[in-house]
């Protein structure tokens, strides 16, 4: 009996015959059309009094919502304003800054009468404003030429149109031009405040849009937008990344399993454009045309693609993380404290590259963790074979004496210009390229490394787990007395590190800027209370 199954170009027939062509598509760039790409509501978007952004409005509340770009804030808002548009009471103008940051201020104001005069009279007429004519012939007269006059403008307003609720939403706030940052911000408070009390305006409520907190914002020594309520776009849920694939699912009948689903959840944090790229990977690349299902497996393989992709996503928040490179390595280790206040950190989070959990600062998914780790370290050049024999012990362990004897080859190598030309210290310098050697070691879940780690007395330079053996090395600059320091560091490593880690082995890395890069220095064991130390002697100095 012959099977009616058969595999035709490495897919079953009937598979192929069942699949119909997708409609939609998985949306990476722009604002979202859900007649043209996969779309889902964002959940759970919020102030910090759990009211959801329709409470607001309703409130006569102005509100400031920040997101990292392509995290679907456009079209969060433009969905809003459709929905609100079936209220007649409303009329919702949406405005954005975009590409207005080198305007003049004179064109900066003309662009937003241009738009602003456009919708408002259009959507007056769609709900049968009776003092349409009134509102007409008043905007005919006056021009909006400064901020002044913005004012001006809906303070009139306020008297002629108070049966309807003005709502406007301004994307892409950031791209405001500087010198008119303070002066807009101050007029929207000045009308907030002036009119607080009153039911009847016409500028009913505002939002602003943008990748930074405007709250926080600080012009002239305070805050000239700090009436604002503070809103976060949050990531997708499981359940939004479900009903997204379960989309493309009801269109081709090519399934997503659970397990699948949840790993691209995992992966990416929920970060939208992330879930719609491995979306188009899985089933353009991976499984295109068939129904068989699209298991763990596949999504591990899409990562793996998407990892090697170059990408604008990827270009722009590189260049970002770049700019605080070392607060991000350090992140990426060891979860470190939140500090909302943290100067690193806060730009980091608006960037999207981070965020809180439990307390801590963590990288936002593990797909930018392996990304732009590797980018990093790539760039410091630091590059071993982690196959070879020689830097591993009969019984599978790590020699951490070839390991950290060939680092020192590798500052030779690249030489000291590293060491002088950040502005941070040497020894964070020396820090960041040994976790760069390191890191070779423990790739692809090999096994695992933090640097300034809590102890139970104090803070480690830098653990590296593998094969469950704990390698604990100290790092000190040495700008003076060689033997002091490193007495000073076996101290610490024994005294605090070695014994409240139960290990009976540890490792010292001097960065010495009193021996000349070149000079090489044979490692040097001491042992301590029980405890063998092995030190190295790197030679920073000019």
């Amino acid at each position: 009996m012959v099977s009616a199954v058969s595999l035709v170009n490495g897919y079953k027939t009937r598979e192929k015959m069942n699949y119909k062509k997708q409609k939609r598509y998985f949306e990476k760039s722009g604002v979202v059309d859900p007649n043209a790409s996969y779309y889902v509501r964002m959940e759970n978007v919020t102030n910090l009094d759990n009211q959801d952004i329709k409470t607001m409005v309703d409130l006569g509340r102005y509100f400031s919502i920040f997101a990292p770009r392509q995290s679907g804030k456009t079209t969060f808002f433009e969905g809003f304003c459709h929905k609100l548009e079936k209220d007649t009471s409303y009329v919702a103008i949406l405005l954005s800054f975009q590409d207005y940051k080198n305007l003049n201020s004179q064109r900066f104001y003309q662009l937003i009468q241009r738009d602003l005069y456009r919708q408002l009279v259009g959507r007056l007429a769609q709900v049968d404003c009776p003092r349409l004519d009134a509102v007409r012939a008043y905007l005919d007269s006056h021009n909006v030429s400064d901020h002044t006059c913005f004012r001006e403008l809906f303070e009139e307003l306020n008297y002629m149109v108070k049966l309807k609720k003005i709502v406007i939403l301004i994307d892409e706030f950031d791209g405001i031009p500087l010198n008119e940052l303070e002066n807009f911000l101050t007029t929207l408070r000045e009308l907030y405040q002036k009119y607080k009390k009153q039911t009847d305006k016409a500028l009913y409520s505002v939002g602003l849009v943008g990748i930074r907190n405007i709250t926080k914002l600080i012009v002239g020594g305070v805050s000239p937008f700090n009436i604002a309520d503070q809103v976060k776009l949050p990531p997708f849920t499981l359940k939004n990344v479900r009903d997204l694939y379960a989309q493309y699912t009801e269109e081709t009948k090519q399934p997503f399993t659970e397990d699948a689903v949840k790993k691209v959840f995992d992966e990416t944090g929920g970060q939208p454009w992330l879930v719609n790229r491995i979306g188009t990977i899985l089933t353009v690349d991976i499984k295109p045309e068939t129904t068989e299902p699209i298991i763990e497996d596949d999504v591990e393989k899409a990562i793996k693609h998407l990892l090697k992709e170059r990408n604008s996503h990827f270009d722009n928040l590189l260049e970002k993380a770049k700019l605080y490179k070392e607060t991000f390595v350090r992140i990426t280790f060891n979860g470190v404290d939140y500090n909302p206040d943290d100067e690193d950190q806060s730009w980091l989070e608006q960037y999207g590259l981070i965020n809180e959990k439990n307390d801590k600062a963590v990288v936002a998914n593990a797909i930018y963790k392996k990304r732009f780790l590797k980018a990093f370290f790539q760039e410091s050049g630091a590059t071993a074979d982690a196959s070879l024999n020689a830097y591993f012990t009969s019984d599978g362990f790590l020699n951490m004496e070839a390991i950290l004897s060939d680092f020192e080859e590798y500052i030779i190598q690249i030489g000291v210009n590293a060491f002088y030309a950040s502005q941070k210290p040497y020894e964070k310098t020396g820090q960041f390229l040994l976790t760069a050697w390191l890191y070779q070691f423990v790739e692809g879940g090999k096994g695992k490394l933090r640097y300034e780690v809590p102890s139970g007395l104090g803070r480690m330079d830098i653990l590296l787990i593998y094969q469950g053996h704990k390698y604990i090395i100290e790092t000190k600059i040495n700008r003076s007395s060689l033997d002091k320091t490193v007495g000073k560091a076996i101290d610490q490593l024994c005294g605090k590190y070695l014994l409240t880690e139960q290990v009976d082995e540890g490792y010292v890395v001097i960065f010495d800027l009193k021996t000349t890069v070149g000079e090489l220095c044979t490692p040097r064991k001491h042992i301590v209370e029980g405890k063998e130390i092995l030190s190295f002697n790197i030679g920073i100095g000019r």
